[in-house]
């Protein structure tokens, strides 16, 4: 009796011990899967852009194709019932053409009242741009690339522990990846999170190393040309350099005192 016990009890344990094992490189998989699958969404989204015109020949957009009972709230196409059509939405030319205005007005007004803007950590959290104003749902503006450490995640805009909970999280008050001279695009993500490897792997990027950010409109190609440790209260690196087009990722790092320092690998443009 008492070796049945036993036995079954090394079996739990070895049934846990395993789980322990495995877990961290399982779910670390699908949590890739996860932000591919993300990225190759937006790839999707942009490449089937709507540019059509609207029963009055005017260009189309997300409001419009609503009201004519086209899509549903989160951009489907739909049927007379409202039924949905297809499984993936579509977003009109006019609304991005908008969004990137938009964005472009948001870097130029930095330009004079970053700092101003930066006050505190809470400043990061909500969103430069709503993007449900341009009929986008899915919370993503792009996504940002490092093909040497095999990296690939979706950019959300707000430094929430949300969105960098699903990948790469825009700060908010720096700049939009939109390009330009006198820009800083500065983005988060976690090391360490259970599950998910996001940023856990930017302190192997070496200097020349090839970073991008894919937008609505184009590739931005950048390589990195310094990597730096600061303590949380040394925030210089994330404000805009008036010589330069930067991209400046950053992320937690052990300072060996339990406590944690800000790992940054900064990049500047290339073409």
């Amino acid at each position: 009796m008492w070796r049945k016990v036993v036995t079954v009890i090394a079996v739990v344990f070895l049934v846990v011990g395993l789980g322990f094992v495995l877990f961290p490189p399982v779910s670390n998989m699908i949590g890739n899967q996860i932000a591919k699958g993300e990225v190759n969404d937006f790839d999707q989204l942009v490449q089937n852009v709507v540019e059509e015109t609207d029963n009055s020949g005017n260009p189309q957009t997300f409001e419009k194709a609503k009201e004519e009972g086209k899509i549903d709230d989160e951009g489907y196409p739909v049927d007379e019932e409202g039924n949905r059509t297809s499984d993936n939405p579509i977003i009109f030319k006019p609304d991005l053409d908008r969004l990137l205005k938009d964005s472009r007005e948001y870097n130029e007004n930095l330009k004079q009242n970053q700092s101003s803007l930066l006050t505190n950590s809470y400043a990061y959290v909500q969103p430069s741009l709503d993007l449900p104003k341009y009929g986008i749902f899915s919370g993503i503006y792009g996504y940002v690339s490092a093909p040497s450490i095999n990296m690939e995640l979706p950019i959300y805009l707000g430094a929430s522990n949300g969105n960098m909970s699903y990948g790469a999280a825009h700060l908010t008050y720096t700049s939009l990846p939109v390009g330009g001279e006198k820009t800083n695009v500065v983005l988060a993500g976690h090391t360490g999170y259970v599950g998910r490897i996001f940023f856990d792997n930017i302190r192997h990027l070496e200097i020349g190393a090839e970073v991008s950010v894919t937008n609505y409109w184009e590739t931005l190609k950048y390589k990195v040309v310094e990597t730096a440790i600061y303590k949380p209260e040394e925030a210089q690196a994330i404000y805009i350099n008036d010589e330069r087009e930067l991209l400046t990722m950053l992320t937690c790092i052990s300072d060996g005192k339990g406590g944690f320092d800000r790992y940054y690998v900064i990049c500047e443009r290339t073409d």
